[in-house]
């Protein structure tokens, strides 16, 4: 088999288990937490005293990658920028807005969303192989989506593709977007992420107290984990139950 059909090969086929990657990284990333803890002469050991403040300024990397995730989606048309796994879906080529400035935005989020994550373990060595883990990972899924938008829209793919950096913004080239923002598509889509993120980041703070024998939350984490509990469940029943957050060719 030639290299490019291998490459678009294990792009599909990690396209439609990509939601392993995230698992994989939490798993590890936990048991690299506790034993940094413990770990005399760390990099945690020389932040503690700032810990708490440290905690939000991981996640607050962490909220830039749902940010640019609750752009791209809101102002996506249906059947384009979706969660699904079975197979490449593209009913339309979006160029404008954030697609304007780079090619993969909702992969360039959850970069920044698992890369807060990761930087919570203060173990410098973990988060260089999640960087690399990342992209080995999602350069071929990138590699298999853009053979697919290559083949279904020809040229206006290529000539998009030539002047659209691959992850990393040129905002300079920036187009407004066509479609209005649309609060009820990232309602509905994006509910999921915060409540996951947010409970994510409590449990990490909460490994530390217990593991110290502290009473030392950090209570901002533990609120916006019960907050986005509440929403979801509320959001997750408004979309079971009703049609509230359904918006035509969104």
């Amino acid at each position: 088999m030639a290299l490019q059909e291998e490459l678009e090969l294990q792009g599909n086929w990690l396209f439609r288990y990509r939601s392993i990657l995230p698992i994989t990284i939490l798993s590890i990333g936990v048991l690299v937490y506790i034993y940094t803890i413990h770990a005399p002469g760390t990099l945690f050991n020389k932040i503690e005293f700032y810990w708490h403040h440290y905690e939000n300024l991981c996640l607050f990397i962490s909220l830039a990658g749902i940010f640019i995730r609750v752009y791209t989606v809101g102002h996506t048309p249906a059947g384009t920028s979706g969660r699904n796994t079975q197979n490449q879906v593209a009913d339309s080529l979006n160029q404008t807005g954030i697609y304007s400035i780079v090619r993969h935005p909702l992969y360039l989020g959850n970069f920044l969303m698992w890369l807060g994550i990761s930087l919570l373990t203060c173990n410098i060595g973990f988060i260089a192989i999640f960087v690399l883990a990342y992209w080995l990972y999602y350069e071929r899924i990138m590699y298999a989506e853009e053979q697919f938008l290559r083949n279904k829209f020809g040229v206006a793919y290529i000539n998009w593709a030539e002047i659209t950096p691959t992850i990393l913004p040129n905002f300079k080239s920036f187009v407004p977007p066509t479609l209005p923002f649309s609060w009820k598509k990232v309602l509905k889509k994006e509910k999921n992420g915060l409540f996951a993120l947010c409970l994510i980041f409590m449990g990490f703070d909460c490994i530390k107290v217990w593991l110290e024998k502290s009473t030392q939350y950090n209570y901002l984490l533990i609120i916006l984990a019960i907050a986005s509990g509440i929403l979801y469940c509320i959001l997750k029943y408004l979309k079971k139950q009703t049609r509230l957050l359904d918006e035509k060719g969104r």
